[in-house]
């Protein structure tokens, strides 16, 4: 009788070695940092002591020379932390990964090499759908820090820039009401026997929660508007103590802003800030009182706000000083620096431990969500819509 054949051969029936899994290979980055070259801007990406933390973990980085000296960072820093230091800036164009503070300009983006992989800010407000093109005709990924998410689905870059920018605004105004600086004289400061100085501060986010923490420390009085209940009591919560607050009625934000030395306008909109106080508002506040329009990046929450500058910060209208630069932030370069780099550098190790950029994106949510364009392909669905480009939804390119 016939044995049934076996339907392995005898090669398949023999012991087999047993295949593991293989880890993900780590990934050396070469990361290069430009010297920002638009106008005031003196922030960089990385500290020294951030790409110490690099090069240590095997990663190369290059930087332009002079490209820290806006936030007190000099060459020879870079270089005794591990980076190459050139003058060459088409070298540094070179590399597969760039970091930038702003975004590239059209003629930075000429000079990248195809399929390079860039983080900056996006500033969409500021963009033309041209800069989309250039991006797309280099096949260029380009991630957006301001919309990289964290675990919790929140912002880092923007929060701890809004953290700069609140406490900052207290101190511009307290700088305004100098008379070195031409100011009502008035001085921020809890001084026994005279009165605190009165600020109001329309918008209860995070620019709004600092600003207040800054002025309460300061020993001056303060109100917080803004139309989110839970903002305000969310702002109560953090600031562990009572404040007066309101809701934006026009009737109470007139009152306390006639009594105001100092008024703090930090309210956003989804396309652009709403003008919360009218001209006649302004009109009717005290002689030499500060504005400080925290919101002028997007338009301005003052009717009366005008863009300025860092070198001529301030307009006056109805005898009002009003303070109403973009980007107050890099007012502080180094303390901006040290920030943006501790939220870079954590990102950029990720990155190497999970075998380069295309892994990272499959595997971190919080930086896909940051991704705008994908080897040429806009993927982010805001951009397509305010620039009416075609997009695609990343999840369907990626896996």
């Amino acid at each position: 009788m016939n044995q049934p054949s076996s339907p392995f051969s005898k090669y398949q029936l023999l012991p087999q070695e047993e295949k593991l899994e293989i880890l993900r290979k780590k990934g050396e980055l070469f990361i290069g940092m430009l010297k920002e070259n638009q106008y005031q801007e003196k922030r960089i990406c990385l500290t020294p002591d951030a790409v110490n933390a690099l090069t240590c973990n095997g990663h190369r980085v290059l930087i332009e020379s002079g490209a820290g000296e806006g936030a007190s960072f000099s060459d020879l820093d870079y270089t005794n932390a591990g980076a190459e230091v050139t003058k060459d800036t088409k070298k540094v164009f070179s590399c597969p990964l760039i970091l930038k503070v702003e975004p590239p300009t059209l003629s930075e983006i000429q000079m990248l090499n195809p399929q390079t992989t860039i983080i900056s800010a996006l500033q969409i407000k500021t963009q033309s759908k041209k800069y989309f093109e250039e991006l797309a005709k280099k096949r260029i990924t380009a991630i957006a820090f301001e919309y990289i998410q964290d675990e919790d689905g929140k912002y880092p870059a923007v929060r701890s820039l809004s953290e700069i920018a609140g406490i900052s605004s207290v101190l511009i105004a307290s700088e305004l009401m100098a008379t070195t600086n031409n100011g009502n004289g008035l001085m921020f400061g809890n001084i026994s026997g005279v009165p605190p100085v009165e600020v109001v501060i329309i918008g209860a986010g995070t620019v709004g929660e600092f600003a207040a923490r800054s002025a309460i420390g300061l020993g001056a009085n303060v109100k917080i508007f803004d139309n989110s209940i839970t903002k305000l009591r969310q702002i109560q919560t953090n600031l562990k103590q009572t404040v007066y607050t309101s809701t934006l009625q026009p009737k109470n934000l007139l009152k306390s802003l006639k009594r105001c030395d100092v008024a703090i306008g930090a309210i956003r909109g989804k396309d652009r800030s709403p003008i919360v106080v009218t001209e006649t508002m302004v009109e009717n506040m005290k002689k030499d009182a500060v504005v400080i329009d925290v919101s002028i990046d997007m338009g301005g929450c003052f009717e009366t706000s005008e863009l300025t500058t860092h070198n001529k910060p301030t307009i006056t209208k109805h005898g009002v000083v009003h303070y109403c630069v973009p980007n107050i932030p890099s007012r502080y370069p180094k303390t901006s620096s040290i920030s943006i780099s501790n939220i870079f550098t954590p990102y950029l190790l990720k990155i190497g431990e999970d075998g380069g950029m295309e892994n990272a994106l499959r595997f971190d949510k919080g930086l896909r969500n940051g991704l705008y364009m994908y080897h040429g392909i806009l993927t982010n669905k805001s951009v397509g819509e305010w620039y009416d480009l075609q997009y695609s939804d990343i999840n369907f390119l990626i896996f």
